[in-house]
């Protein structure tokens, strides 16, 4: 292997190259790239090579490239939010802009910051100081302030869940003016003031009356929001009647905590979750995603009946119907390397979450390979990994096989070299990596031109002249190891939209697409 001392100083002589995390030789993406990988997977989180603050400190230096403007940038938080459901990223861009003192944000604060959770990450955003101010500005307060105008009181008590910081902190920073009693009262309840109980809405005072005087196994659970019950001692048969009323969203993230409630001792309401949980009709009203059923699954206790368990399943197949079918070869290149094993959401003190980025790739390569039964799929970390895969089983037995396969060093192009070697001769090529490759940084021929892969992909098309090949980064770091061209994309994430792109990017969409999506946001209409 080479000197890393003599590939770093290739890099610093050509401006298009990088060293990733791992010390690999990489492609660096441009700051509108790299912005929109952050915007469809950004955490803000521990990953495996970088915690927050050096993804955070990369964020924030790419918002001041030359290139990236308020214009960008308020679209970028309006994609991120709208269409990429992040919480974190959206919120720094709005503080970014409201550092600038950008009128735009007045455009996209409405839409972006759309619930209490949206709320609270801005606010701590703009006072930790991170994107240059500390202090909101009459701007920024009237822009908070009017969030809380344009919210009923039962919203605003149901938005108060959560600390650092609370909605009494906010209230307590802004000092929205309250234009009835209603509203004083409530404002008075949130930062523990005197106050008006007949003038809180019926649901808050059930939920005081509840604190006060303890449960009463008579009495009638309030209608208010889940978090709110959890610390209550609540008997059995509440709980049974939360568990009966729940939301799907609700139920899927609460199996174990139903299980604890004694929840599923009855029969009945056993059938009647499992009936909810594979509703095909509440499944696409919830947009529930594949990952959100894999997490829900990988997180329920062996104890949670076993028809609730395979509901999930059930679940996951409605949830991947709208995979499409890719014309042609298709060939799925799985990183199941080490680096792989960090947490797809980073690591968040308490709330970290159980899926992995092996996990997501192998449920994205067995949700293709659903729809896609001749595909080939390669496993992949120092080397290439045997894993025989049935189309025909669950998407989540096949999830589980690619990542039983984790552990060893990146070498991203081992995969397309046995496709090389086999002469698979594929129509599409899609890796699913963390990008981390380091082991192929030193190639036999000219690496001076290129990264392993890319050399690789280019002899491949010898053969398949209009060959696509698709890399999709589970986590951003800002570098890959394929670069943008007609024939290549950089792909950001893993929600449904990720499969839509493959298609059409392997019947020619331009594979600038994430970028070309976000400049074509029209900030004077709603979004949809």
């Amino acid at each position: 292997m080479r000197n890393l001392n003599e590939i770093a100083k290739f890099v610093e002589s050509d401006a298009s190259m990088t060293l990733n995390e791992a010390g690999g030789l990489a492609y660096k993406l441009s700051p509108k790239e790299a912005l929109a990988q952050f915007a469809a997977t950004g955490c803000l989180s521990q990953t495996f090579y970088a915690n927050e603050v050096d993804q955070l400190k990369t964020i924030l230096n790419l918002t001041s490239a030359r290139d990236v403007d308020d214009e960008f940038l308020a679209k970028l938080a309006l994609y991120a939010r709208v269409k990429g459901f992040m919480k974190d990223m959206p919120a720094v861009l709005c503080a970014v802009l409201a550092s600038r003192k950008s009128p735009l944000l007045d455009k996209v604060f409405p839409v972006v910051i759309d619930n209490g959770k949206m709320l609270r990450n801005f606010v701590m955003a703009v006072r930790s100081g991170v994107t240059g101010r500390k202090s909101f500005g009459s701007a920024v307060r009237r822009l908070l302030r009017n969030w809380f105008d344009a919210r009923t009181e039962q919203q605003i008590f149901n938005a108060s869940i959560g600390n650092n910081p609370s909605m009494a902190d906010v209230v307590k920073m802004i000092h929205p003016t309250p234009k009835t009693p209603q509203r004083e009262a409530l404002y008075g309840y949130v930062i523990g003031k005197p106050y008006d109980e007949s003038k809180l809405p019926q649901t808050v005072v059930e939920y005081i009356h509840l604190l006060k005087n303890g449960v009463d196994e008579n009495a009638a659970v309030p209608d208010v929001p889940f978090q709110y019950l959890t610390s209550l001692n609540l008997t059995a048969n509440q709980w049974k009647t939360i568990a009966q009323n729940a939301s799907w969203q609700t139920t899927r993230m609460n199996l174990n905590t139903f299980l604890r409630h004694g929840v599923f001792e009855d029969a009945e309401l056993v059938s009647k979750i499992a009936a909810r949980l594979r509703n095909e009709e509440e499944i696409r009203r919830a947009k529930a995603f594949p990952y959100q059923l894999m997490t829900a699954y990988m997180n329920a206790s062996e104890e949670v009946p076993s028809d609730v368990r395979l509901a999930l399943q059930d679940a996951m197949e409605i949830a991947t119907d709208n995979v499409p079918v890719i014309d042609g070869l298709v060939a799925l290149c799985v990183d199941v390397s080490g680096s792989m094993d960090s947490s797809v959401t980073g690591y968040r003190r308490g709330a970290t979450s159980k899926v992995r980025c092996v996990d997501v790739a192998g449920l994205m390569a067995s949700c293709i390979l659903r729809r896609n039964p001749n595909a080939v799929v390669i496993p992949f970390e120092e080397k290439v990994r045997r894993c025989t895969l049935n189309p025909r089983d669950s998407v989540i037995t096949n999830a589980q096989k690619l990542a039983n396969l984790n552990g060893g060093g990146t070498n991203c192009s081992c995969a397309m070299k046995y496709i090389i070697r086999n002469k698979i001769n594929p129509d599409v090529v899609i890796y699913l990596s963390d990008n981390m490759s380091w082991i192929d940084s030193d190639p036999n021929h000219s690496w001076r031109d290129c990264t392993e892969t890319v050399a690789c992909w280019d002899e491949l098309r010898k053969k398949k002249p209009n060959g696509r090949l698709i890399n999709i980064d589970i986590q951003p770091y800002g570098s890959s190891q394929t670069l943008n061209r007609a024939d290549i994309a950089n792909v950001g994430g893993f929600s449904d939209v990720v499969f839509d792109f493959v298609a059409q990017f392997a019947q020619g969409v331009s594979p600038q697409h994430w970028v070309e999506l976000i400049e074509q946001i029209n900030l004077d209409e709603p979004v949809k």
